[in-house]
């Protein structure tokens, strides 16, 4: 279906507010929205996670008296699950809301690992907290469950979407590779990688030097890449430790940094690349557009904050971090939106990765 045309079936539901994270599988939707009503206005306003989203579209409902849209990749069923259950649900407050819910993982279909157990609950999943579940076409269904003050969902598989696609850029000249490749070389220690483009490229990386790194690759569970670092880092007390994040998951849980800044620990690096996008779905801005990390984290504690434009100066950076380890660091590194178009997966599988780090570890 064109997602122009989907855009407007889900309008004439009489929904004028969207708001959501973004995902792959949606992004001809995501960018029509767009394209229509710009981005973090009034009508669309990209969320830090999805849990936020849904309480927005409450607020939404409260002040209107008319549902709202809320779009996300399936596996942030689980940041949506308290407010649903607590708040929209009918024996609670009984707001209506239509999810938009891209389906990675479907049965039967080739996907990534991280997505395989996702895809196989997740109909039961949105059905087991109250949400019902439709495919693309059953619009006047959906919006029957809306008017009786229910939740439905949209769930749309790979493919079902097709449309002219946005593109986004920014003014940073600096790649992410380029700044993998410099801390790859310039540090020794223990990696723990967030999810989406930079485990990718941090893996192609590793394989092109032909070295065994000690090293997690956090494919999944967006925004919790720090939490992990943290988790060995508080195990391993001399071992340095340096968490691979983005602007993007690092939003989605921010009340994680201030418990890293406060945790007493030496010697962990947070790196947050940012380009101001949710780039491994397709480049929309994160929500509000680019943060500025260095000064959040100074605001949280942190014990050392950098904020860097080029490689010479992330170079200088790591090697202040090197001559002093005490307290937990924020490197803030601005880089540009894009990858290689030949970016490939990791070919190692998330419990072979899991294995080859403990050898090392434990």
């Amino acid at each position: 279906m064109q997602s122009t045309k989907f855009l407007k079936a889900i309008e004439s539901m009489g929904i004028t507010c969207f708001a959501g994270v973004p995902d792959s599988l949606l992004k001809p939707f995501s960018d029509a929205i767009y394209r229509k009503h710009g981005l973090n206005t009034p009508a669309h306003r990209v969320c830090a996670n999805e849990g936020g989203a849904v309480g927005l579209a409450a607020g939404h409902f409260l002040a209107t008296g008319q549902p709202a849209c809320v779009y996300m990749q399936n596996s942030g069923i689980g940041n949506a699950v308290n407010p649903i259950v607590s708040l929209l649900n009918e024996k609670v407050y009984g707001i209506p809301c239509l999810f938009v819910v891209g389906w990675r993982g479907e049965p039967g279909v080739k996907d990534e690992p991280q997505h395989a157990f996702q895809g196989e609950i997740t109909k039961s999943l949105l059905e087991n907290i109250g949400v019902t579940c439709f495919g693309i076409n059953s619009f006047a269904k959906a919006k029957n469950v809306l008017d009786n003050n229910g939740c439905a969902a949209i769930i749309v598989k790979a493919g079902e979407l097709e449309g002219e696609n946005a593109k986004f850029v920014n003014k940073n000249s600096m790649t992410r590779e380029e700044a993998l490749s410099c801390i790859m070389k310039k540090t020794t220690g223990t990696y723990v990688t967030t999810t989406g483009k930079t485990s990718r490229e941090w893996f192609e990386i590793r394989q092109r030097a032909d070295v065994e790194l000690c090293d997690f690759l956090a494919v999944g569970s967006m925004g919790h890449a720090i939490m992990i670092a943290l988790g060995i880092k508080q195990a391993k007390p001399q071992e340095t430790v340096l968490c691979l994040d983005g602007d993007g998951a690092a939003l989605m849980h921010l009340g994680s940094l201030r418990v890293v800044a406060a945790s007493g620990v030496d010697g962990l690096v947070h790196v947050v690349f940012n380009n101001g996008a949710h780039e491994s779905v397709g480049g929309m801005d994160i929500g509000g557009g680019a943060a500025n990390f260095a000064e959040i984290g100074k605001a949280l504690g942190y014990s050392n904050v950098f904020r860097v434009e080029s490689i010479a100066q992330l170079e200088n950076a790591l090697q202040a971090v090197s001559k002093n380890e005490r307290g937990v660091t924020l490197i803030e590194v601005m880089v540009a939106i894009g990858s290689r178009p030949d970016l490939g997966r990791p070919t190692q599988t998330p419990a072979q990765n899991r294995d080859a780090l403990m050898e090392q570890l434990v």
